[in-house]
């Protein structure tokens, strides 16, 4: 069973004019919802995250920071802006990713959840704000599963962008698995393969590092690898950071990823979940700025969590993948002794 996080407040934070994080994405989000809630589908309203819940991953004096923009238009980053409306979104961006995972953990068999919120969250570290991101959702929301007692808890990132607010926070951490496909080299010009994490959480940091160009041939080798690791990591919840920007119509991606292919992407992640950890999934959106993109892909992945859409029913790419072969070899060359990839 899907549920659909959501609120119209998402649209009450804004950036300067022709900024790609815009308005009309809360927009594209709220009508997909919309659609869904028309064809029977649950849809709730999130609450804000706590202090508590944000200091998890950030530093207090940082939430500060934050706050203290409220009411105001600030430029946090060079490109990264706040509105006088947007710490209140921030923190409801935050706390919807809180509430999604009190939703699963707490509901049957088989519960999924899928939010569409902004601002989006996995370039926060700890103390910035960074890459059109306040505070980092998807860690948020491990951070509090982990605290509601779960062992293991995966984020897998299909955004164009390497997630490096993420990867940081959970770097020297054994208990979070974070696996990365990104365009590479690329804004924010992490996540190579030799990156896979430090101390105790050595091998539980897993990027694949995508040369620009990449098809839904690559992602899909790419991805055969990604979730073999995944499944031998068996979490009790997994998370996804569900950027759309590798779509091949996005301005801010060079990628070459259709809808389908998410689709795609989205379920051999949740078949892992379903063999883990009964099914137990929150998917977290954060880039995609093409707005026809985005709402195919919001809707296919809704489809596929809800099981509307069979992954299986959908078209497995054809045709070479020297792109995704680079890319599992690179990672199968530094974390062999980790996984088997």
């Amino acid at each position: 069973m899907l549920t659909l996080v959501t609120s119209d407040r998402f649209a009450d934070h804004l950036n300067p004019p022709g900024h790609p994080e815009c308005v009309e994405r809360a927009e594209v989000m709220q009508v997909v919802a919309s659609e869904f809630r028309r064809h029977g589908g649950v849809v709730i309203e999130p609450r804000q995250a706590t202090w508590d819940e944000l200091a998890r991953v950030h530093d207090r004096d940082y939430i500060g920071l934050v706050r203290e923009t409220a009411g105001r238009a600030v430029a946090l980053d060079p490109d990264t802006f706040t509105s006088p409306e947007t710490y209140d979104v921030a923190l409801l961006s935050a706390g919807a990713a809180v509430s999604a995972v009190d939703h699963v953990l707490d509901g049957k068999q088989g519960t999924r959840a899928l939010v569409l919120s902004r601002p989006p969250g996995h370039h926060a570290g700890r103390s910035r704000a960074m890459g059109f991101c306040l505070f980092n959702n998807v860690a948020i929301a491990a951070a509090h599963a982990r605290a509601r007692g779960l062992g293991r808890v995966a984020i897998v990132d299909y955004d164009v962008h390497h997630g490096n607010g993420t990867q940081a926070v959970f770097y020297e951490d054994p208990s979070v698995l974070f696996i990365s496909s990104h365009q590479f080299p690329y804004y924010p010009g992490t996540g190579a393969a030799g990156e896979i994490g430090t101390g105790a959480g050595a091998g539980f940091t897993v990027n694949f590092p995508i040369e620009a160009g990449a098809t839904d041939a690559d992602y899909e080798r790419v991805y055969v690898a990604a979730t073999a690791v995944l499944k031998q990591f068996a979490p009790d919840l997994v998370l996804i950071s569900a950027g759309f920007d590798a779509h091949a119509d996005d301005p801010l991606g060079g990628m070459r990823v259709t809808t389908s292919q998410f689709g795609r992407l989205t379920g051999m992640i949740a078949g892992v979940a379903d063999a883990c950890c009964e099914g137990r999934l929150v998917a977290i959106t954060e880039g995609g700025y093409d707005l026809a993109a985005l709402a195919g892909s919001l809707r296919i992945v809704a489809g596929v969590l809800d099981g509307s859409i069979a992954c299986a029913a959908l078209p497995v790419p054809q045709g070479p993948s020297p792109r995704g072969d680079a890319s599992v070899a690179a990672a199968r060359a530094h974390l062999a002794s980790f996984w088997t990839i």
